[in-house]
């Protein structure tokens, strides 16, 4: 979203810039119609001067009194240097998405961003897991069609929901580690908690990955008879050699007449 500050400003400027082009416009166009205008009465070129004139004269006192308006209103307040870099970060970002590989790219790079922050946290474990298992999923999501497609549904809120547990369950083992010791029990416990959570869903997630592999592997795999006719195969193969093999014994008996002509 742009900064309205910044819009606000750009709007006077436009104004003013429009109400000062239509009042020199109106002057001259005034000037031009009183010294054009002869005395002897008004033709329809000095109508068309005069006409021109008025219309130029109201147009700016519009444009004036837009401006008036305009500047009446309290200017928007400036954006601190945290809201000003969030929204140059989410232009940023809307930019690269446009791009072919840009969702992509940004995908790798909010992955390593994760991996970074969780090394040596006790929840980066679960994280990989959680990873591997989605991107494995992602590899077959193209297959899942039928009965089995409400499972991408499924599989991507159990992914989102896991992923938001992973940052409490980090943030909470970063609390305990500046906490005083006072309160070190408390937390360790809501951190016990949160990682047998985390545990059992990373876990569901990878049965739900593996039931998907075996459903694509069952349905890839063809029934008896639908596979391809390998008599048949070998036959056409035969037939081609053989019709190949002819062409070349032609060819070979054309040669000695072309020659003796």
């Amino acid at each position: 979203m742009a900064d309205e500050r910044a819009r606000y400003f750009r709007r006077l400027r436009r104004l003013r810039g429009s109400a000062r082009r239509w009042s020199v416009a109106a002057g001259g166009l005034a000037g031009a119609a009183a010294i054009l205008t002869p005395y002897a009465g008004l033709g329809l070129a000095d109508a068309v001067w005069a006409g021109a004139a008025g219309a130029s004269t109201m147009l700016a006192a519009w444009r004036w009194s837009d401006l008036r308006r305009v500047a009446a209103r309290p200017a928007p307040p400036a954006l601190d240097a945290a809201e000003q870099a969030a929204r140059n970060r989410a232009r940023l970002v809307s930019a690269v998405e446009r791009l072919p590989v840009g969702a992509g790219v940004l995908t790798e790079l909010r992955r390593q961003r994760t991996r970074f922050a969780l090394r040596g946290s006790a929840t980066g474990t679960a994280w990989e897991r959680l990873d591997r298992a989605s991107q494995t999923l992602a590899a077959v999501a193209g297959q899942l069609t039928g009965v089995a497609e409400p499972v991408l549904a499924e599989a991507a809120e159990a992914r989102r929901t896991l992923s938001a547990l992973v940052e409490r369950t980090a943030g909470m083992e970063r609390a305990l580690a500046t906490a005083p010791p006072a309160g070190r029990d408390q937390l360790r416990h809501a951190r016990d908690e949160l990682m047998g959570q985390l545990q059992g869903g990373v876990e569901a997630y990878e049965h739900l990955v593996v039931a998907a592999l075996d459903y694509v592997a069952q349905t890839t795999v063809p029934v008896h008879g639908a596979g391809p006719d390998t008599a048949r195969l070998t036959e056409a193969g035969d037939l081609l050699r053989e019709v190949a093999a002819a062409l070349a014994e032609l060819r070979a008996a054309e040669r000695p007449i072309s020659t003796a002509y």
